[in-house]
């Protein structure tokens, strides 16, 4: 149990003043006690012996004259006295001849004890019972022998009085003596504690709130040490002031650069644990402030990480040189990989030790995402103005395999010679037309025309017939030829060629069916075309689903990019169009709806303006 007055100087001086009193009168009343036990117990062996040798002797005289009807008289005369609780007189066997107590009369009634006194005794003996009780034997001398053996038990009631008054005594004298020194150390105590209780106030407002430095300087009013103390508080109270002036500022700023720099801080301690971090670094590991303090880094970190940040911070405690560059890379899911780059310095609070280490962290995953994707990006640029090129050239060897075979048709030839002249200028044409159709994917247009849907729809689908044959994909196509709309034809060229892409794609190797349809619509009063391209291919799981659209999120590790939903999301965008998606990835019935709205003249035209004014700047 605490007791918070003992916390202060008087409370420990009162303490230490009542604890010494107690000390000294409890010695002195147990050595009072035990002086006047000891004082009472004398009393008690001398009654005692007076009263067994004045029973003895009666009794004697008594059996010596034959008169052993009168040992009850002597015994209960005895009995009456203030100091006897009780008498008997027993044979030299143990049994009663005559006894206070009658009902005891012929029987045994000595203790164990007291039977070891059944023998010749020469005088009187005091001997106890227990640790209270006494008793007297004394010998019954008839005769010039020992005939019988006298008991008496004393009544210690009033020796038990006259303690129990003394004690009595010795409290009420304690207690005006408690009394008397508390209120002249309580008197001392406040005389001494008065300034230091001034100084305590003080101070816990100060403690309370720093910047509360009215009540100083606190007045000294007497010239002892506690004056002197005030006087040296009163003076470091002002030098804090100086202080907390420019430490404010300094702690402003660098709380400014913590919280609001665009990247990770956190110092480790010994044990790796983190100490502080900036908020930044709370967002980017998406733990809470809370949940850094205290924990080591295995906390944000799988344990391949933690173990080698661990690592390079102990090299730091060890040699106090930094760890520039320290890249640390794990995997969050299947095909998802993220990255930080990690600088480690030492913090010291004295030149010779480390106390802790500084480390500063930047998330690297999307840069090393654009990276890769741009990396990805220049190689289909480079595929795609390579697929240019062939086609290019094989223009001119189609040319003229097209004139040689127009100059064997002018041959006479016969029937099966005509069929597979008409075959391969079939297959010839079909070529041209893949290539035509290759180079108006690499030479788009800058401004916005009247454009045929199906045309565009068409000459997608005709680059994909070798695959989707191959996958036995099905394509079925709905849509008029004579649908026209307003918009940049290259950029839809490259939003079908996405979606169709992805479409073939998620098919399984049984194959699947591709629906592609377009229709003129009237939308929330605003006219336009509808495109749907429907698969029914694998789907998107429900968690990928609102990230489609996100650039660098992909589903296709390592053969996608990522950017080619976003892409064709703004190019949906740049047509002001809104576009719907369904998908099932688990059931008896999976795939994926695409469905998108363009209005009839949705082409933004100031930027078709800029591209073109860009387009003729030589």
């Amino acid at each position: 149990m605490k007791f918070p007055v003992l916390r202060t100087i008087r409370g420990q001086l009162m303490g230490a003043l009542i604890l010494f009193e107690l000390i000294v009168v409890g010695i002195f009343a147990v050595l009072l006690v035990r002086q006047q036990h000891a004082e009472l117990q004398q009393h008690l062996r001398r009654r005692l012996e007076y009263q067994a040798y004045l029973v003895s002797a009666e009794s004697g005289m008594a059996i010596q004259n034959h008169h052993s009807q009168d040992l009850q008289t002597v015994v209960v005369t005895a009995a009456q006295a203030p100091s006897v609780n009780a008498a008997q007189i027993t044979d030299m066997q143990g049994r009663t001849m005559a006894s206070s107590d009658p009902t005891t009369l012929g029987q045994l009634t000595l203790s164990a004890k007291e039977r070891t006194y059944l023998r010749d005794l020469t005088e009187p003996e005091i001997f106890a019972t227990s640790s209270s009780d006494w008793e007297a034997v004394a010998p019954v001398v008839a005769g010039g022998r020992v005939q019988a053996l006298a008991w008496i038990y004393p009544n210690e009631q009033q020796d038990r009085q006259d303690l129990s008054s003394l004690l009595r005594m010795t409290v009420v004298w304690s207690l005006f003596v408690f009394a008397g020194c508390t209120g002249i150390a309580a008197i001392l105590a406040q005389s001494i504690t008065r300034q230091l209780a001034t100084l305590t106030r003080a101070t816990r407002r100060l403690i309370q709130d720093p910047e509360d430095t009215g009540a100083f300087p606190l007045p000294a009013k007497s010239a002892n040490e506690a004056a002197e103390l005030t006087i040296a508080f009163n003076r470091m109270v002002a030098a804090m002031q100086e202080q907390r002036a420019g430490l404010n500022e300094t702690l402003a700023l660098l709380d400014s650069m913590l919280a609001n720099a665009p990247i990770g801080f956190a110092f480790f301690d010994r044990k790796y644990r983190f100490v502080r971090v900036n908020q930044f670094l709370a967002d980017m590991d998406a733990y809470s402030f809370a949940l850094h303090l205290g924990r080591g880094a295995d906390v944000i970190l799988p344990p391949a990480m933690a173990a080698k940040l661990e690592q390079s911070l102990e090299k730091v405690f060890q040699t106090g040189e930094p760890v520039r560059n320290l890249e640390l890379a794990w995997e969050t899911a299947p095909g998802r990989t993220r990255s930080w780059l990690a600088h480690l310095y030492p913090v010291r609070t004295d030149p010779e030790t480390t106390r802790w280490v500084g480390a500063i962290l930047v998330d690297t995953t999307e840069q090393k995402r654009s990276e890769e994707a741009l990396r990805r990006t220049e190689k289909l640029a480079a595929a795609g103005r390579l697929a240019a090129s062939v086609a290019h050239e094989i223009n001119n060897p189609l040319e003229a395999v097209t004139n040689l075979l127009y100059l064997i048709r002018q041959e006479p030839l016969s029937p099966a010679s005509e069929h597979y002249a008409d075959l391969a200028q079939q297959e010839v044409a079909r070529v041209s037309e893949i290539a035509q159709q290759t180079l108006r994917f690499y030479r788009q247009s800058t401004l916005p025309a009247i454009t045929n849907v199906a045309e565009l729809l068409d000459s997608v689908l005709t680059l994909h017939t070798g695959r989707s044959q191959t996958a036995h994909v099905g394509v079925e196509r709905d849509y008029p030829q004579s649908l026209l709309l307003f918009c940049f034809a290259g950029e839809l060229r490259q939003l079908f060629a996405n979606l169709i892409t992805n479409a073939l794609d998620a098919m399984t190797p049984e194959g699947g069916r591709l629906m592609v349809r377009a229709r003129a619509v009237r939308q929330d009063d605003t006219e336009g075309v509808r495109v749907t391209i429907a698969d029914s291919g694998c789907g998107i799981p429900p968690e990928a689903q609102r990230h489609v659209f996100e650039p660098f999120f992909t589903t296709k590790e390592a053969t996608g990019t990522g950017l080619g939903l976003w892409v064709s999301d703004q190019i949906i965008r740049k047509h002001q169009g809104r576009v719907r998606m369904r998908s099932r990835a688990s059931g008896t019935s999976t795939g994926t709806v695409f469905s998108i709205f363009f209005p009839a003249h949705g082409a933004e035209p100031a930027e078709a303006e800029t591209e073109a004014e860009q387009e003729a700047v030589p």
